[in-house]
């Protein structure tokens, strides 16, 4: 802190008079009154917590620029010649010094770094005169009180600078990031599996290049290998199906995603899907706190994590978020699973397509709604399969109720944050497909309520239940019609910043829509690192 005497000194400085209008002896918590003209090269001061306002400040070019200060005052002539004479004053957006607040000794010396630089400038530049030698004797009383805080400062820079070229010299890529997320799994399912009770150890890693151009887009390319293979149920039923089931099989590398996003102007985000492009890459979800997409950080399942309804075909194509205003976005989105097959009844618009459109309403950040709807159609694989032949949700009477099908499907998804710690979400979805291989047509039901803990006994845990039906099919006409629900519970604890331990326990009653079946309990302990 700086004493009264020390204050006069420097309410007599012509050049550093400004920096010390503290006439407290606290310290500022927030503030600081003097910065360079333009935002610091010096990368020391910006770390320090102390003047983190530092790049809010703007330089003035007049002293009655300031709307605190009056001629009154009686550091009015000092700062005038700071501002109008040197030069190395700046002041905060809203046109004020606060001149009121205390400073800390290393703000104080940022200043004095300041005004010093700009004195050297004048000399350098031929204008020593405009320099006094009362100005230059206080400047080296300055200099001397504060040698121990300008060596400090100049300390960091340097160590900053070596670090930053150290950076530059061995980054992957001016453009380019590299982050990954690799996923241990130990897995059992205790009953219910037609392929045995075995427990077994799986793998699946990504590796994700995500490259920006002009600082706004950003380019995702990502390899996946593992050895997953699926807990198969009776009747060749999806349900149950795990995020980390999504990988190439026995461990083959694989560019298993492609996609590009940029903006259009100030209210439109693009998407530009090339290869697995799903409408959950950058529609909203109306899930914030179990959705992970097809990723380890959330929920278990891919039916806990979002509504079905966003898993109608999927492939190569395009779509965008347009902000009607900051709580309304209208996405619209068209993805074809056979983009790249020139054969009859394929290509990107004669084969396999999704046509997708949704309204979603967010009053504020704790809440939201959305209505979805989406026209497909499929000739090979199933209805909820991500457009890749390789059903993720739901029964097979749900997912394959006829060899070629048009469907319509309308969703509607929320979601509501109680408190910081306890949220809610669910969806509600009906399919209606139609049979274009002969006549009839099927009516398949979705929906579920799911409960989330944020931070459940540390920060970065993540508790979250979820109740509800993963697509089945009314009126199944054979073997049976009984309704299958899906219970699954999870607790992600956070064991570091990039590893996370997530235990739970997924039970399926009535596989396949078939009471006759037993019911199916699976348990999970998943270890997801990340980097």
């Amino acid at each position: 802190m700086f004493n009264r005497s020390f204050h006069k000194l420097c309410m007599e400085s012509i050049v550093l008079g400004a920096t010390l209008l503290a006439s407290t002896s606290a310290y500022a918590e927030d503030r600081i009154l003097v910065a360079e003209t333009q935002t610091p090269k010096n990368p020391a001061i910006n770390s320090d917590a102390n003047v983190q306002q530092i790049n809010s400040m703007s330089q003035v070019t007049s002293v009655s620029q300031f709307s605190d200060v009056q001629p009154t005052d009686w550091a009015f002539q000092a700062l005038q010649s700071l501002v109008e004479r040197y030069g190395c004053i700046a002041g905060y957006p809203n046109s004020t010094y606060r001149g009121n607040r205390a400073i800390t000794r290393y703000e104080f010396a940022a200043g004095l770094n300041a005004c010093l630089s700009r004195i050297n400038e004048l000399i350098a530049t031929a204008t020593s005169h405009l320099v006094t030698k009362q100005d230059l004797t206080t400047l080296q009383r300055l200099q001397e009180e504060f040698s121990a805080e300008l060596a400090t400062l100049r300390g960091r820079v340097d160590n900053l600078e070596a670090r930053t070229a150290e950076l530059e010299a061995n980054q992957f890529s001016t453009t380019t990031k590299l982050s990954a997320e690799a996923i241990f799994v130990i897995t059992n399912a205790f009953q219910g599996s037609v392929n045995g009770d075995n427990t077994v150890f799986q793998d699946r890693v990504r590796l994700v290049f995500k490259t920006s151009f002009t600082g706004k887009d950003n380019l995702y390319t990502r390899l996946s290998t593992g050895n997953t293979t699926i807990l198969q149920l009776p009747g060749g039923s999806a349900e149950g199906l795990q995020t980390f089931n999504l990988a190439p099989s026995n461990n083959q590398l694989a560019v298993d995603w492609l996609s590009y996003y940029f903006p259009i102007g100030s209210k439109i985000d693009a998407y530009i899907g090339a290869v697995n492009g799903v409408f959950f890459d950058f529609v909203p979800t109306l899930s914030p706190y179990l959705d992970s997409a097809t990723g380890g950080g959330r929920a278990l399942t891919e039916f806990a994590s979002s509504s079905p309804i966003y898993r109608i075909g999927g492939g190569a194509g395009g779509g965008f978020n347009y902000r009607l205003s900051d709580q309304l976005v209208l996405s619209l989105a068209y993805l074809a699973g056979d983009h790249a097959n020139p054969r009859p009844d394929s290509g990107f618009f004669n084969g396999q397509y999704s046509a997708f459109g949704q309204i979603a309403w967010n009053p504020n950040k704790n809440s939201g709604i959305g209505l979805t709807y989406v026209n497909a159609y499929q000739n090979r694989g199933g209805i909820f399969d991500l457009g890749s032949g390789f059903t993720l949700v739901g029964t097979a009477q749900a997912n394959t109720p006829f060899e070629r099908t048009i469907t319509n499907s309308y969703g509607v998804e929320a979601f509501y944050k109680f408190s910081p710690r306890f949220a809610v979400n669910g969806f509600f979805g009906y399919t209606n497909a139609k049979n274009l291989a002969g006549s009839g047509s099927a009516d398949i039901w979705y929906y579920a309520l799911g409960l989330a803990f944020p931070d459940l006994g540390k920060q970065g845990n993540l508790g979250g239940v979820l109740v509800g039906a993963e697509p089945y099919r009314g009126g199944n006409p054979a073997p049976a019609n009984d309704l299958s629900l899906h219970i699954e519970g999870f607790y992600k604890y956070q064991l570091t910043d990039n590893i996370a331990i997530t235990p739970g326990v997924i039970w399926i009653t009535a596989p396949a829509q078939n009471n006759d079946n037993q019911d199916a309990v699976i348990g999970t302990v998943r270890t997801t690192f990340t980097f």
